[in-house]
C-alpha cells in the first residue's frame, strides 16, 4: 500500500537513533610505513530500532478524501557496522513494519460482514500489509580522513509494490575539518501491481462492467446505471533521480551549520491506482452506504521537487544545546512548504540528556488537488488526496538518551553504547492525527 505520513516521521527518527554518535572512533593503527592514522570504526556496532505508530482522521485518499484514515502500524530494524579494515566500513540496514489500516480495508468495502461505509474498516485481504527493505553501504575512508567514498543498494517490497535503489556519494573535509562538502546520488526504480477499487475493475480491460456477476449480488441505489469513465493505467513503473548537495561549517568553537540542496525527479506513475475520485457533475451511486467511485487518481507522470534547507547548533552551556532547521521545499505541482523544527537537548547527567522539540509545518494545495466530489469530470488531472492539499500541522516531541562511550554497561558480549526512547504528537489542522512511540539501543561487540 502507499507508504503514508507515518513513513516521513519513522524514518527521521530511525535516521537519528542510527546515527547519533556514530563519528569515527579515535583508536590509532600503525601503517606499514611506521605513521599512524585513525582507525574508521573500531568495533562492529549492532542497532536495534523500533517503533509504534498510529493515526486517525476523515479524509482517507482511498475513499475520494472522505472516510476513515484509521491506521496502526508497528516497525523493526536492525543496523549492523561492520569495519573491514582500517578504511572500510560495510553497513547492513534490514527493516521491516506491519500494519493494519481501515482505511486500505476500504480498497475492497463490500467483504466484510456489516454494510459498506468508508467510515467503517472492512475484513478484506487489503487491511493489512508488510513493508520489508534491505540497504547494504559501503564506505570507504582516505588515509588522511579528507575524504569518503560510499556506495548503497537497496531492496524493499510490499503486497503491490517493489523497489530497487541504488547510488553513491562523496564527502571532502577542508580548512583542517572544519568543512565538509558532501555530494550524494540515488536512483529509485519502482513497479506497482494497480490494485484498483472493487467496483472499478469490471469496467477494466477484459471486465463486463454492470453485466459483471458482483453487481448481481448487490443492489445499486442512487443511479442505478452506474458508468465510470475509468481505463486502466498504461504503465506500472516510477524511477526517481536525487542529487543531495551539503555544506557543513564549524564557524567557532559553539557555532556549527550546515547548507542542503535536494533535488528530486520523479517519471513514471505517480497516481496511487486504488485512490478514488468522485465528480461534481456525476450522479452518484451507491452500494449500501458507500458511493461507487467515478474513476482513480490522476496525476501528470512527472514531477520535479527542489528543497533548501540550513541546519544549526549552538552550544549554550555544558547543560544545553540548541538545535534549529528550516527547509523550504517546492516542485512543479504547485506545491510548496516552509518546515521549521526546534530541539533543546538538555543533559540532565553524564550520561542521560532530554530531547524537547516542536516541528511546525505550512504547505500549499498541489494544483491537481480537490476535496471530495469537487473535481469535474472533464478535467485532465484530479486528486482528492489531503496530503496534496493545504494544511498547517504541529509536531510535539519528547525523548530521553543514555550515552556510554566506553560501554562500561554489557548485555552478554555486547557492550551498551547508548539508548534512546521518543514520543512525538502530530497534528494537521483537517483534524488528522497521530502517535509515534520509538526506540534505539546502539551496541558495540567486544
Amino acid at each position: 500500500m502507499k507508504r503514508i505520513s507515518r513513513y516521513q516521521i519513522f524514518c527521521s527518527v530511525v535516521g537519528v537513533l542510527a546515527f547519533t554518535g556514530a563519528r569515527a572512533q579515535n583508536r590509532k593503527e600503525e601503517r606499514n610505513d611506521g605513521e599512524y592514522k585513525k582507525r574508521v570504526l573500531e568495533r562492529t556496532e549492532v542497532d536495534f530500532l523500533t517503533s509504534i505508530y498510529n493515526q486517525d482522521g476523515e479524509n482517507a485518499a482511498v475513499s475520494g478524501g472522505k472516510g476513515t484514515e484509521q491506521l496502526t502500524d508497528g516497525a523493526a530494524a536492525i543496523v549492523v557496522s561492520v569495519p573491514l579494515n582500517d578504511d572500510d566500513v560495510l553497513t547492513i540496514d534490514a527493516s521491516v513494519s506491519a500494519y493494519t489500516s481501515a482505511s486500505s480495508s476500504n480498497i475492497n468495502p463490500f467483504d466484510g460482514e456489516q454494510p459498506a461505509d468508508p467510515f467503517r474498516a472492512s475484513s478484506g485481504a487489503s487491511k493489512s500489509d508488510v513493508w520489508s527493505n534491505f540497504t547494504g553501504t559501503y564506505s570507504h575512508s582516505s588515509d588522511d580522513r579528507n575524504s569518503i567514498w560510499s556506495s548503497h543498494f537497496s531492496v524493499s517490497s510490499e503486497f503491490d509494490y517493489f523497489s530497487l535503489g541504488f547510488g553513491g556519494g562523496y564527502t571532502r573535509l577542508l580548512n583542517e575539518k572544519n568543512t565538509e562538502l558532501h555530494a550524494k546520488l540515488s536512483v529509485h526504480l519502482d513497479s506497482w501491481s494497480l490494485l484498483y477499487p472493487y467496483e472499478l475493475r469490471p469496467f477494466g480491460e477484459g471486465g463486463e462492467g454492470l453485466d459483471d456477476p458482483f453487481f448481481s449480488l448487490h443492489n445499486i441505489t442512487g443511479n442505478p446505471d452506474y458508468a465510470p469513465v475509468f481505463s486502466e493505467h498504461s504503465s506500472k513503473k516510477r524511477n526517481s533521480y536525487a542529487l543531495g548537495l551539503s555544506v557543513s561549517q564549524i564557524f567557532t568553537s559553539n557555532f556549527q551549520g550546515i547548507f542542503l540542496f535536494d533535488l528530486i525527479q520523479q517519471n513514471g506513475l505517480l497516481s496511487t491506482p486504488f485512490q478514488r475520485v468522485y465528480f461534481a457533475d456525476t450522479e452518484a451511486s451507491f452500494i449500501d452506504q458507500f458511493q461507487l467511485a467515478d474513476d482513480v487518481e490522476q496525476l501528470p507522470d512527472a514531477r520535479l521537487k527542489i528543497a533548501l534547507g540550513t541546519r544549526l547548533h549552538y552550544y549554550l552551556n555544558e547543560i544545553v544545546v540548541a538545535r534549529a532547521f528550516y527547509r523550504y521545499y517546492f516542485d512543479e505541482w504547485g506545491v510548496l512548504s516552509h518546515t521549521a523544527n526546534v530541539e533543546l537537548p538538555v543533559k540532565i547527567s553524564q550520561r542521560f540528556t532530554l530531547y524537547p522539540s516542536y516541528r511546525y509545518y505550512y504547505q500549499s494545495a498541489a494544483d491537481y488537488f480537490k476535496p471530495f466530489e469537487q473535481h469535474l469530470s472533464t478535467d485532465q488531472y484530479y486528486t482528492s488526496d489531503y496530503d496534496l492539499s493545504e494544511f498547517t500541522a504541529n509536531q510535539l516531541g519528547f525523548g530521553i538518551s543514555y550515552s556510554d562511550i566506553f560501554t562500561e554497561s554489557h548485555i552478554w558480549r555486547l557492550g551498551i553504547k547508548s539508548i534512546d526512547l521518543k514520543y512525538n504528537y502530530y497534528e494537521r489542522n483537517s483534524g488528522f492525527h497521530a502517535n509515534l512511540i520509538s526506540a534505539g539501543i546502539k551496541l558495540v561487540v567486544d
